[in-house]
């Protein structure tokens, strides 16, 4: 197969593999921190402390997490197509893509969260600021850098995923590299979609890594906490007057 055969193959494919990946780290992420929230606060001395919660909604993640990939987009496919319509092609990889990601970055929010200062909060609470003001003054705040170190890590991740989709149906490199490259013997289609997944997953973490550096360079932590805690100092008082 010639250059000028492959690029439009390497082309559509790639914009699949990104659109499976795109949408997946993005529903993943708005599941996953309210998840990732709820497990953190409901832990052993945290200020929501439910036992049952938090075994019953950790013992979810975990059975995710350890779910194969593989086997999770084949018992997903009657829910896959009840939800898009399809169960193969790249929309139709997005929903198992989603599933397997959620409680991955969920226990990565968990992570990021536990890692903060139980000082700050400590000193949170003492000036009276609520769960909620914590959460979204310090704790987020606090642990911004690495939640975005845990996407990097999810979206790395997702991309491997893609391509174990790819490879039973769901389109993009993976598909490409199965159909072409192990099928049909194009070797220099195979080790062009490896080198290009290789790239995609490179750029992915520099990028991470660089936002990452910025964040903690500009002082992000100190001043949001500062920030925070000055607020909930103001609002919180306001908001026991109106009630009284």
């Amino acid at each position: 197969m010639t250059w000028n055969e492959m690029q439009p193959l390497l082309y559509d494919n790639t914009l699949d593999t990104l659109f499976m990946v795109w949408w997946s780290t993005f529903y993943a992420v708005l599941i996953g921190i309210p998840v990732g929230i709820l497990l953190h606060l409901t832990g052993r001395g945290a200020m929501l402390q439910n036992v049952v919660v938090f075994k019953a909604l950790g013992t979810l993640v975990n059975v995710g997490r350890s779910f194969p990939f593989l086997i999770l987009i084949v018992v997903l496919i009657p829910f896959t197509r009840l939800v898009v319509g399809v169960s193969i092609g790249p929309t139709g990889a997005v929903v198992p893509l989603v599933i397997a990601a959620i409680p991955f970055f969920a226990r990565l929010v968990e992570s990021a969260l536990r890692e903060v200062d139980h000082g700050l909060v400590e000193a949170a609470q003492a000036m009276g600021g609520g769960t909620w003001t914590i959460v979204f003054k310090v704790l987020l705040p606090q642990a911004l850098p690495a939640l975005v170190a845990a996407v990097t890590t999810t979206v790395i991740t997702l991309v491997g995923y893609s391509a174990i989709a790819g490879a039973v149906g769901g389109g993009g490199l993976g598909n490409l590299a199965y159909t072409y490259g192990y099928q049909q013997y194009e070797t220099t289609l195979m080790i062009t979609t490896v080198v290009e997944l290789i790239v995609l997953v490179t750029l992915v973490q520099l990028l991470g890594d660089l936002v990452v550096r910025r964040l903690a360079r500009r002082g992000t932590r100190t001043t949001s906490v500062r920030v925070g805690l000055r607020r909930a100092r103001t609002e919180e008082p306001a908001a026991v007057t109106e009630a009284a």
